[in-house]
């Protein structure tokens, strides 16, 4: 009797969307998940502009990126990968890579990597939080709120994902109230990853776009599914500061500062469960309040009806 293979997990459809075909020496080939219509996600880009940079390095690992989002990339056509090799010296390597589609380029990041090395260490301690296996899981909290999500949006809320989240203070995403600019959110892959400490960077690059632009909408009380707002990334930095799995659970402390301008600036500490600073982001995004359209004015006529 033969066995039925088995559909690939979130988890397995990540790492394939992290292993970028190598089509030429310095150019790699990526897809988007196919459940994606409008744009592509701002952590798949870095998460895959990462691996395309650390495929052009050895013996050294990623210790900073910083990246901006130039267009919203197209999900129904493949994003080509151009790296340039910088430089390469006895402790650094530095390489430059941009994402094109259609012929233009959507995305640049500055990637710098570096031969591991003892040195002095001190490190801001992460706040004291309930523990992920004190809160509601992902699956739990999105099965009870699917019923209050539009219908033409409920297939993508209620979808598996490749990364759990478990927010420290979940708020009510439909009518927030407003709330200081900072929140802790528990986050780790849904399945086991590969050994490979540069697979773990990737796959954190990828996460770490998730829910940090949601910090500057707090202090406002808007929620993602709101009308009123058209929100995107504009760029982002991460530094990685020592080993870690992306699989085991990392608390994401964080943070808004600022807001102006129709940009909203975060910054993002990433702790192991025994306390250690393993990264730091910072991002800057587009918040732009649409104006409320002013209310019909009813004629005297219709107002004798």
């Amino acid at each position: 009797m033969s066995s039925v293979a088995q559909p690939p997990t979130p988890i397995d459809q990540l790492i394939a969307l992290l292993d970028l075909e190598s089509i030429e020496v310095n150019i790699f080939r990526g897809t988007s998940p196919q459940d994606r219509s409008q744009r592509v996600f701002g952590g798949q880009v870095l998460g895959q502009a990462l691996v395309a940079a650390t495929r052009t390095v050895e013996d050294r690992l990623c210790h900073s990126l910083h990246a901006y989002f130039l267009l919203a990339g197209d999900p129904k056509v493949p994003i080509l990968y151009e790296v340039d090799r910088s430089r390469d010296g006895k402790s650094f390597s530095s390489r430059r890579v941009v994402a094109i589609q259609h012929g233009r380029p959507i995305f640049h990041m500055s990637v710098s990597f570096q031969v591991e090395e003892p040195g002095l260490e001190h490190q801001i301690d992460p706040p004291p939080v309930p523990a992920p296996e004190d809160l509601p899981s992902e699956d739990e909290f999105r099965r009870q709120m699917a019923d209050r999500v539009p219908a033409e949006y409920r297939d993508h809320f209620l979808r598996q994902r490749p990364i759990e989240l478990r927010p420290v203070d979940r708020g009510e995403i439909f009518r927030p109230e407003k709330r200081p600019p900072h929140q802790s959110v528990w986050v780790r892959a849904t399945g086991a990853l590969p050994d490979d400490i540069a697979l773990h960077q990737c796959v954190l690059a990828y996460a770490s776009d998730m829910t940090l632009l949601d910090t500057a909408l707090l202090p406002h009380g808007i929620g993602w599914f709101s009308d009123e707002i058209q929100m995107a990334s504009l760029d982002h930095a991460m530094w990685f500061h020592r080993r870690f799995r992306a699989d085991d659970w990392l608390l994401y402390v964080q943070d808004s500062p600022s807001a102006s301008g129709a940009r909203g600036f975060n910054r993002g500490l990433i702790y192991t469960r025994d306390g250690r600073l393993v990264a730091s982001v910072a991002q800057e995004g587009l918040m732009r309040v649409h104006p409320t359209p002013p209310a019909p004015v009813s004629s005297a006529a219709e107002t004798t009806k």
